[in-house]
């Protein structure tokens, strides 16, 4: 039975993540920063999937992440999914270096340094598959996120390097850009429909890229990628003068 491990699973796309992969007869490994909730959810997925899934202890945010990703990796998963992430406030990480390097550390040097043992574990074996949630936002700089883009722009451009590396040795690294996502943590946001995905949207793009060879750069919303275009092409003085 193949197995996936879930990095961030107590969040609504790992969950969604997870109840897709088990449906699919995967065997399901999760991390959680919080046990308790951790716990919760392995539970939940057990019930709904007949199958017991495990639980590991794991935090972006500590220092010791590398011991918690070995820890995590045994017995090796045949695919990784990083849906880790914090939006965090850009106002009081403007003004409060402490909350900027946590956004910094959440969306992009926590997921690389664990995504990076979990690539050198497949390197060695010869096969596997990661594929981790980026954002449009890293695609060029805007003032009311430009800690997260920044922190975005990083995680899309390390896995790009990733996949590059790998590629050769049999290793699939997928980005996914979901754009706007129905979940808790935008809920006090106003979201476009047609430009907002759900959690289960989210999952099943990622289940078809890592899982039946699809693209390597998933829009999960395909809209995106044609504004995304149009947005990169603008010249600085006119993206200058835009205010989102």
């Amino acid at each position: 039975m193949p197995k996936v491990l879930i990095l961030g699973g107590t969040s609504d796309v790992g969950r969604a993540l997870a109840r897709r992969y088990a449906r699919e007869g995967w065997s399901v490994a999760l991390t959680a920063r919080d046990p308790e909730a951790g716990a919760r959810e392995a539970a939940d997925l057990t019930v709904r999937s007949g199958r017991p899934a495990d639980l590991h202890a794991l935090d972006v945010l500590d220092e010791r992440i590398e011991e918690a990703m070995r820890a995590a990796l045994e017995p090796l998963p045949d695919t990784v999914l990083c849906v880790v992430g914090m939006l965090g406030d850009q106002a009081r990480a403007e003004s409060d270096p402490g909350h900027a390097r946590q956004v910094l550390r959440a969306n992009f040097e926590g997921p690389a340094l664990a995504l990076s043992i979990a690539a050198e574990r497949f390197r060695v074996r010869g096969s596997g598959t990661i594929a981790a949630i980026s954002s449009v936002a890293g695609e060029r700089g805007r003032a009311s996120n430009s800690f997260y883009g920044a922190a975005k722009a990083g995680l899309t451009a390390y896995l790009s390097g990733l996949r590059m590396r790998l590629s050769k040795d049999g290793i699939r690294v997928v980005t996914v850009k979901p754009g706007y996502i129905r979940t808790r943590m935008t809920s006090g946001f106003r979201l476009p429909p047609l430009l907002t995905a759900t959690p289960d949207e989210v999952a099943a793009a990622v289940f078809l890229a890592a899982e039946r060879r699809g693209s390597d750069i998933v829009y999960v919303k395909p809209i995106w990628r044609i504004i995304m275009l149009a947005i990169r092409c603008l010249p600085e003085w006119a993206f200058k003068r835009l205010s989102f």
